[in-house]
């Protein structure tokens, strides 16, 4: 059973915040499905799509296709946020008097003020230290070694 703000229209799927819309494809004379995420500019997937048995119409939409495109675009969708994620953050392991301390500077892209943060926990988790840094912060071992033994100062 549908609601109402399900549509399964042999070229357009809309199920659980997804959409699949077949379209022309751009490249060629065959087919291809665009898939989006509700909230999203851009589609996340753009995959093509076989003929139906006329040759020249998009084979009907079907709920397995959907579920199978939905899955690929959420795997899409999360690597690349995966990826972003580890653009912003850098992370080193420093040892300083016998202690482990995890060292993190995590890019905030604020359009005014883009800065960063840096944080310093020691090996048993405890948070040791926190900063608001410049976004250019140079974050080498060695610039961090020195943060570290300086008592982590703010920089």
């Amino acid at each position: 059973m549908s609601t109402p703000d399900e549509i399964m229209e042999p070229t357009l799927w809309r199920k659980n915040g997804w959409t699949a819309r077949v379209i022309k494809n751009e490249d060629d004379e065959g087919w291809a499905v665009e898939i989006r995420k509700d909230g999203l500019s851009e589609p996340a997937l753009i995959s093509p799509w076989v003929m139906g048995r006329d040759k020249k119409n998009p084979k009907p939409f079907d709920g397995p296709a959907f579920a199978t495109f939905v899955k690929t675009a959420s795997e899409v969708l999360d690597r690349s946020a995966r990826q972003r994620d580890a653009a912003l953050k850098k992370k080193l392991s420093i040892a300083w008097e016998g202690r482990w301390f995890e060292v993190v500077l995590e890019q905030v892209p604020d359009e005014y003020e883009p800065h960063a943060l840096l944080w310093a926990t020691d090996d048993g988790g405890v948070e040791v230290a926190r900063h608001r840094v410049a976004a250019g912060l140079k974050f080498t071992r060695d610039a961090m070694n020195d943060w570290v033994r300086a008592g982590f100062p703010a920089l």
